[in-house]
């Protein structure tokens, strides 16, 4: 029995392979997507090392307001005795 177009069983075209073609597309897509999340991965680690220096710098700021806020109160004390002892004429 003859079909028209036969091509002796095969599944090919003068083109070549249609699954072939299909395997091809989506071994390219693959890449494409597999280079994607490489960028991605590499944007989410610089990310990551930055938000860690960040919290760094603001665990030192935290201390550092803390020992001036120390530092702060301790001045006022000692102007609020002199203040009260009438000493050098400071109003507050």
């Amino acid at each position: 029995m003859s079909y028209r177009g036969s091509n002796n069983g095969t599944n090919s075209n003068r083109y070549g392979d249609p699954n072939d073609f299909m395997e091809q597309r989506n071994d390219d897509l693959v890449e494409k997507l597999s280079n994607k999340v490489a960028a991605l991965k590499k944007i989410t680690i610089a990310i990551g090392d930055d938000v860690r220096d960040q919290n760094r710098l603001l665990n030192e700021m935290d201390y550092e307001f803390d020992a001036s806020k120390s530092l702060l109160g301790s001045t006022m004390r000692r102007l609020g005795i002199v203040s009260k002892s009438g000493g050098y004429g400071i109003c507050l």
